[in-house]
């Protein structure tokens, strides 16, 4: 991969060219530049992808330059130098959208280390757009939401690993989309038009695993009627996704490595191998490192099946791409009319969702059919995700007061405001509940 170019600014000579020596030393195409004004010249003759400026110059400032550039180009990146200590000029840069500032004199090092790191995420960012378009443009049976820094890690990777032929260990929390990425993966490989086949591990009682993997031939045990293809074969040129795969019984895995290693499986009841072309993805939501430890799992398969990995974030660690999730669940569960109020998406967003993106999900069909009108409103969330709001900050009586006006309020929404339903619900007399709504002024 080609060098991003480079643009140095400073007025000062020494500087400029011990920057510019340093830099082109390392492979970087760089051009440089004296003051403000000729950087702008610069910068509107060639594709810099990076600009390095100093921040005071005598015809302007680094974060005017800086400022101009990201008129002309958002998409630029930025490292602003400063003098030392000049804290306030640092964040003033940041907020214009620099990327990061360093302190005279520079720790050459230290510039190597932030350029490469800027270099890694432009890389991801390109190659994570590229997904997008490709799901876009070809029409794709599935939706891959997420701008968050953390899923355009998870496409970077998929735009890498899916051209190849290796297997893949998907880990994640339930309900953060595992199956997904494997299908996605799939469709972004050369057997895209082959079978997709899917093995739920947990799902499958232990006496049947051995047939439902490999299949069986008539006679081979009491019920079987008729030769039976297993999943691997189903799968044959195409991919097998076994969810769950820490599931997989013991005794299973040694002949699940076999049929790795040789492609080739043996039906139940079978004395002749049959020759199979799988390309194996793998799921779980459980540490599979600690599971072979404990010598619940095979060492040598849990290698086999770690040729690649990708790790999916919890959706608590990607909260931007909350209200484009919801935007979207609301478009497909509902009639697309419906909107969430501002203070209930502020409230969806600072929950933890222990269930992820499948507990979003749901949670969104919930309210779409409890709504009482197009735009929801935060008290018509679930109790977890308002309780949580209420519970999360402040000293302790202040917790337990935001609890209880959350309890109380859900009581009288739950029976209409009929206060007497209300209080027999929670348990107190109709005096101390219309004591309460006056004290915390419901309504």
């Amino acid at each position: 991969m080609s060098k991003m170019p480079i643009l140095v600014v400073d007025d000062e000579k020494l500087q400029r060219d011990l920057l510019a020596g340093f830099l082109k030393n390392q492979g970087y195409p760089v051009i440089v530049a004296e003051n403000g004004e000729t950087a702008l010249q610069r910068f509107a003759e060639h594709p810099f992808q990076l600009v390095l400026i100093d921040q005071r110059m005598p015809d302007m400032s680094g974060d005017q330059a800086i400022e101009a550039m990201k008129r002309s180009n958002p998409a630029i990146h930025a490292i602003m130098i400063t003098a030392y200590g000049d804290v306030t000029t640092a964040v003033r840069v940041m907020k214009l959208g620099a990327d990061d500032f360093l302190e005279k004199p520079i720790d050459l090092s230290t510039l190597l280390d932030k350029i490469q790191s800027i270099e890694q995420s432009i890389q991801v960012d390109a190659e994570s757009a590229e997904i997008s378009r490709t799901v876009a443009e070809t029409a794709l049976p599935i939706h891959i939401i997420g701008s968050s820094p953390a899923m355009k890690t998870v496409l970077s990777m998929i735009r890498r690993i899916a051209p190849t032929d290796w297997t893949v260990l998907i880990r994640g929390e339930t309900g953060t989309g595992k199956e997904l990425i494997a299908r996605l993966i799939h469709l972004l490989s050369k057997r895209a038009r082959k079978p997709f086949v899917e093995v739920n591990c947990a799902a499958i009682p232990e006496n049947l695993f051995e047939s439902e993997l490999f299949g069986h031939v008539k006679g081979a045990f009491t019920g079987a009627g008729a030769n039976r293809q297993g999943r691997f074969e189903l799968a044959n040129t195409g991919s097998l996704f076994l969810d769950e795969v820490g599931e997989l019984p013991l005794n299973l895995q040694a002949k699940l490595l076999r049929a790795l290693q040789e492609n080739r499986v043996t039906r139940v009841g079978a004395e002749a191998a049959i020759d199979v072309n799988v390309r194996v993805l793998a799921a779980t939501n459980r540490p599979l490192k600690d599971r072979v430890e404990k010598g619940r799992f095979r060492e040598d398969l849990y290698y086999r099946l770690n040729v690649l990995d990708i790790d999916i974030p919890p959706l608590r660690e990607r909260k931007e791409d909350i209200p484009a999730l919801v935007s979207h669940f609301l478009d497909k569960h509902g009639t697309g009319k419906e909107k969430l109020s501002s203070e209930a998406e502020t409230r969806l967003i600072k929950y933890s969702f222990p269930g992820n993106v499948r507990e979003l999900e749901h949670m969104v069909q919930r309210v779409l059919a409890l709504a009482r009108s197009h735009v929801i409103s935060a008290h018509e969330l679930p109790e977890e995700v308002r309780y949580h709001q209420a519970a999360e900050t402040g000293t302790l009586a202040r917790r337990l007061e935001a609890v209880e006006r959350e309890m109380l309020l859900s009581s009288l929404e739950r029976n209409n405001w009929v206060q007497t339903r209300a209080a027999a619900e929670l348990g107190i007399s109709e005096r101390v509940l219309r004591y309460k709504i006056k004290k915390f002024r419901l309504k």
